[in-house]
């Protein structure tokens, strides 16, 4: 039997640079998002833009894809040979090739952190050491820092200008001392966000001999999905970069609609970044108007720390939009970065978000399993009902019916326990048996007498000290009212919304009318069903689910999060910047009337 000409493990193993290395992933909130704010993507294109495709017939789709016009046709603009010009799928595509074309074990790469963490990966990959040079949100370019650190056995430096995550920029100047320092060394100028910064140093570097610059369709040219991007570099490092990597990194389809764009968009692209840049003003101040530290910069984002980012993050994903957090990043776990959309409408919505977010002015409760436990109550009732009809139903049946758009009315919930069995039954003759369970007949006494209060009445006061307060339920109104006198703690609620008021949950219009009577424009819900989430969400304030840490299906139809009991909202309160209501008048309690609620 042959002997194995080496030792080693039985099963693949990776190479060391992969070993104990997860892939590059970014945290997001289960939420349902419909406004990305997260990944600088730019605006959306023209429609005609894809319809330009159906001019050029199944070849497009059949043939190996050709990148020399769309070369050709940057060469041209920047002036330089079209051998000088490589396209890539996306710009990464060309960091990684000139990355790996000098980078090996024994040599090294210097990058600035935070940045762009794909650079650090690329040098490992290819086996070599990554030395990483401070560059702090707010700070100007540490090019001093930069040079103490090169020496012959660095093979290249990476800028990224204006930088991701931070926006801060290096000068021209700083690119060519760097340049002139370290010879032997490539200079990668990623300058994937250059057009919203106030100069582009593109033309100045490209006369360099060992600067590479970078540049992409995916931010300001809205392409991203198409994964295009290019390299301008010099004529000998171009050909290493086009021999070390795919022979043919974009799609035919992505080359032709790339081409369009670059003929056709620049009018369009102009006046989007300069949309951009007013929102990143207005961005930035209103920021710091809510107590935040917003640092200054030149890309498409603004980043921002916070006294509680993950907060501002989540409440955010609750009304559907998502913003960057960094919460595995060591210098960045305060902070977030937010896309200026470059889009009226949809910056109008996050500035309401952040101030949904950030300044409350009132907080809705739900009542059953929020402020009313209702397990011995509504919850038994619902069983017993059921089984007055010959249908035994557990309380994982009870959950799973109250999950349903529509279905958190008890009522509703149990006859479709019973229709689901089979069992059709007229709505009015399952309310009938339900109330007589729920109220008391005759001699029995009403299952409400079991309802305990889950919230304690020194945290509601202190609560309503602080902001109005409201209850938006699906209870009947006298029933509403009877469990707040008993707690005695109808005089915490300034509004109070029962089924009589508006269609049910998960229709808005019961949480608008709550708003409405309150004069208040931002809340906070509190509720324990799906239809509690998605009624917020609909009405545009920040949801909030009551459950279990293990519970994920609020968070999945939009809860901000799932807190254990409705007191740890005043931990929330707590951290917010300034506390609700900033002293200019927002979020201060509303006057009451002796009432209590109405």
């Amino acid at each position: 039997m042959p002997s194995p000409s080496h030792e080693g493990p039985d099963r693949p193993v990776p190479i060391a640079s992969l070993r104990d290395r997860q892939a590059y992933r970014v945290p997001r909130h289960p939420a349902p998002i419909d406004l990305y704010l997260d990944g600088n993507e730019g605006s959306s294109p023209p429609m005609d833009l894809l319809e330009g495709l159906s001019g050029n017939g199944t070849d497009l789709l059949r043939r190996y894809p050709d990148a020399g016009p769309l070369e050709a046709l940057l060469a041209a603009h920047y002036g330089v040979e079209p051998d000088r010009v490589l396209v890539t799928a996306g710009g990464d595509d060309a960091l990684e090739r000139a990355i790996r074309c000098v980078v090996e074990p024994g040599r090294a790469l210097v990058a600035p952190v935070p940045s762009f963490e794909m650079l650090g990966r690329f040098a490992r990959m290819a086996g070599g050491e990554v030395r990483e040079v401070p560059w702090p949100p707010g700070s100007p370019f540490p090019l001093q820092e930069f040079l103490a650190v090169v020496d012959r056995s660095v093979a290249a430096i990476a800028i990224v200008s204006p930088n991701n995550p931070t926006g801060a920029v290096a000068l021209v100047d700083q690119f060519r001392a760097l340049a002139r320092q370290a010879p032997w060394a490539l200079v990668l100028a990623d300058l994937a966000y250059v057009e919203f910064a106030d100069e582009d140093p593109t033309r100045d570097l490209l006369d360099l001999p060992n600067v590479v610059v970078f540049r992409t369709f995916s931010k300001a040219w809205g392409l991203a999905g198409l994964r295009v991007g290019h390299a301008i570099a010099p004529r000998e490092v171009a050909g290493w970069m086009r021999a070390g990597g795919l022979p043919y990194p974009c799609s035919r389809p992505s080359l032709a609609l790339a081409e369009a764009r670059w003929r056709q968009g620049s009018q369009e692209v102009r006046a989007f970044v300069g949309q951009v840049r007013q929102e990143r003003a207005a961005l930035t101040a209103r920021l710091a108007d809510l107590g935040l530290h917003p640092f200054p910069g030149q890309g498409n984002f603004v980043l921002v720390r916070c006294p509680d980012a993950a907060w501002v993050r989540d409440a955010l994903a609750g009304v559907g939009i998502s913003v960057r957090a960094f919460p595995n990043h060591p210098d960045l776990r305060d902070d977030l970065r937010i896309t200026c959309p470059g889009d009226p409408a949809a910056f109008d919505r996050l500035m309401a978000g952040l101030e949904q977010a950030l300044d409350p002015q009132a907080l809705l409760f739900d009542m059953d399993g929020v402020l009313a436990d209702v397990r011995d109550s509504y919850l038994q009732a619902i069983g017993l009902t059921a089984a007055s009809f010959g249908v035994p139903v557990t309380p994982e049946d009870v959950a799973r019916a109250k999950a349903l758009p529509g279905h958190n009315n008890d009522w509703v919930a149990t006859r479709w326990l019973l229709s689901r069995a089979g069992v059709e039954v007229p709505l009015q003759e399952v309310i009938r048996r339900f109330e007589a369970l729920y109220q008391g007949d005759g001699d029995r006494a009403g299952l409400h007498r079991l309802e305990r209060l889950l919230v304690a009445p020194e945290v509601l006061r202190d609560l309503a000290a602080r902001l109005p307060l409201a209850v938006v339920t699906g209870r009947p109104r006298r029933d509403a009212r009877r469990f707040l006198e008993d707690q005695g703690i109808e005089d915490c609620f300034g509004a109070l919304v029962c089924l009589e008021d508006a269609p049910g949950k998960p229709d808005p219009a019961p949480v608008r009318l709550a708003m409405d009577r309150l004069g208040v424009q931002r809340a906070w819900m509190i509720g324990d069903s799906p239809d509690d989430i998605r009624a917020s969400r609909a009405a545009g304030v920040v949801p909030l689910g009551i459950g279990t840490e293990e519970d994920r299906a609020l968070l999945a139809v939009g809860a901000a999060r799932v807190l254990g009991s409705a007191a740890e909202v005043r931990d929330l309160l707590d951290r917010l910047p300034g506390g609700p209501g900033r002293g200019d008048g927002i979020g201060r309690p509303a006057a009451r009337s002796t009432g209590g609620t109405s």
